[in-house]
């Protein structure tokens, strides 16, 4: 199974957060990223930098039948098409599309990572990947998802809102 976590946390010419998703969704599937099953839409404030505007994030299950890298590449062309710049790390932005797990595989590159780096201790993946995939266990550790929820703090746990 691949997962993908989706995010925004800015307006655009598509409308809100939750319409930048959709429209992310539609095209991962126009691009041959086959969206198999969502999440519901998540609530969190923005990290590192709790001032910038608050993310609705999702998980997503995906079909693909190429190569990580591909899939990257693939991401990279979805988010520059829909208006996302890089500018500065972590700023606010239209889309953000993050590769969270590859079918398992444990892969460090100059380019990806996976499991996606961190994700354990990220609420905005955690629980949108538990109502996914509720079986999940992570590929290095071996944890349930449960367990790596169960492992976040207080205030992780209790910033996080289900919205839709």
């Amino acid at each position: 199974m691949i997962f993908l976590s989706i995010g925004s946390n800015l307006i655009s010419k598509f409308g809100d957060r939750i319409s930048n998703i959709k429209k992310i969704i539609e095209h991962l599937n126009l691009n041959n990223v086959k969206v198999v099953k969502t999440s519901s839409y998540f609530e969190t404030p923005s990290y590192p930098n709790k001032k910038n505007p608050k993310f609705i994030n999702i998980v997503a299950e995906i079909l693909w039948n190429k190569e990580p890298l591909e899939l990257l590449n693939k991401i990279s062309f979805i988010e520059k098409t829909l208006g996302r710049t890089r500018n500065v790390k972590n700023e606010p932005r239209i889309c953000d599309i993050d590769i969270v797990d590859f079918k398992g595989i444990i892969l460090k590159s100059k380019n990806l990572t996976l499991p996606h780096v961190n994700m354990e201790n990220r609420n905005f993946v955690l629980f949108p990947l538990q109502e996914v995939c509720p079986d999940w266990k992570h590929p290095l550790n071996n944890m349930k998802i449960d367990e790596l929820i169960n492992n976040l703090d207080t205030k992780m746990m209790n910033e996080i809102t289900r919205i839709l």
